[in-house]
């Protein structure tokens, strides 16, 4: 005999009632939208490659470090902002700089000691 009100009843045509009047399981449907490339331009970082290449020619000639420390300090400030890039690049112009700048006035300090001391012993004699 069968049971009109068992759920678990299998019907005569090979397939299982589903209890409470539930569908089988179906995938939500995927409704994918590819977003558009964007290109992002990286950060312009002239100052700082411009304080790196002034402070290496002042291994040659003075005032070009000091361009390189002067272009380091601007271009760590726009990095520290966000406004540029290449913060490592500024202080590294910065620190060849100040190096360079301080390996320059030590001959010129020694230049000028000597001047005076020849001046003081040449108005002694």
């Amino acid at each position: 005999m069968t049971n009109p009100h068992d759920p678990y009843e299998q019907q005569p045509s090979g397939q299982f009632e589903q209890p409470y009047g539930l569908q089988p399981y179906q995938p939500p449907p995927q409704f994918y939208v590819q977003q558009p490339y964007a290109y992002v331009r990286p950060p312009d970082q002239g100052m700082a490659v411009a304080s790196l290449v002034c402070s290496l020619i002042g291994l040659v000639m003075c005032f070009p470090a000091i361009l390189g420390i002067v272009f380091g300090h601007i271009a760590l400030s726009k990095a520290k902002r966000g406004e540029a890039g290449g913060q490592g690049m500024a202080q590294a112009g910065m620190i060849i700089g100040y190096a360079i700048v301080g390996l320059w006035l030590i001959p010129v300090i020694l230049w000028f000691v000597f001047v005076v001391l020849a001046i003081g012993a040449a108005g002694v004699s």
